[in-house]
């Protein structure tokens, strides 16, 4: 096996250029969107916090995520070709999980950055000083790091004989993994049972740190208190449950 054909939307013309122009305005307004957010932090030295520390990294790894998925794809529209090398395959299947993986760890970490701030905030200097900072967003990054390898390298370590043509315009395990020459069901099933264990387990801190959270918020007496410390928690929850709605809808629906 030397390369593989991804799926394309349509084979006609009209609707390839349709599929890139979307494309295109999707990465173009995310890749303004994170470059903003990370300019701002940069330059602001207000900004110069544990909270927009960690928005910084969530920035590069969306970035990252979205860059491994959809330029190819683009790519593939202009020149008017499905395939893929097996190493950009291989490559692609590998950030995919790193950046993935990375991200739910970061959402985690920054829930708990929320709970640190509102239930202790005398502790919070000196819980999330700026050693502690790095040391989390590198433990995100290397768990990511550890995930995608391990996953990765067993997907690629099998034979591939069931044809070359992957049922999704990017590289993804599921989609590989029946094109194996063996049943691949139970291969299948130990990689979702692993994701679905890290994303529950990332999932129950989530809820405990937000548990008290608002459980120290209620208590507040000052109605202008409580809604500036719900205001702190509210962007990071819907990007949480937007990005385990759309996961869980992507990968655990019915075949």
């Amino acid at each position: 096996m030397t390369e593989f054909l991804l799926l394309d939307f349509s084979e006609g013309q009209k609707l390839q250029i349709l599929q890139f122009v979307v494309f295109l305005v999707i990465y173009l307004v995310t890749l303004m969107g994170n470059l903003f957010v990370i300019t701002a932090v940069i330059l602001d030295h207000l900004l110069h916090t544990p909270m927009y520390f960690l928005l910084i990294n969530l920035s590069i790894l969306d970035l990252g995520f979205i860059s491994v998925t959809i330029l190819k794809s683009m790519a593939n529209c202009i020149m008017n070709t499905r395939s893929i090398s097996y190493f950009g395959c291989f490559a692609q299947v590998f950030f995919f999980i790193l950046f993935s993986s990375a991200d739910v760890f970061l959402l985690t970490i920054m829930a708990y950055d929320r709970y640190v701030a509102i239930c202790k905030p005398l502790h919070y200097e000196r819980v999330m000083n700026r050693r502690a900072c790095v040391q989390i967003a590198a433990s995100a990054w290397i768990s990511g790091l550890l995930i995608s390898a391990l996953h990765t390298g067993s997907t690629f370590a099998i034979t591939f004989c069931g044809g070359n043509m992957v049922d999704q315009f990017f590289c993804e395990i599921p989609q590989l993994l029946k094109l194996a020459c063996y049943d691949s069901n139970h291969s299948e099933v130990r990689v979702i049972v692993i994701i679905i264990f890290l994303g529950l387990s990332c999932f129950v801190l989530i809820i405990v740190s937000y548990v008290q959270i608002f459980n120290t918020v209620l208590r507040i007496p000052s109605e202008q208190g409580r809604h500036k410390a719900f205001s702190t928690c509210l962007p990071h929850l819907t990007v949480f449950s937007l990005f385990v709605s759309t996961d869980t809808f992507a990968y655990l629906k019915p075949t």
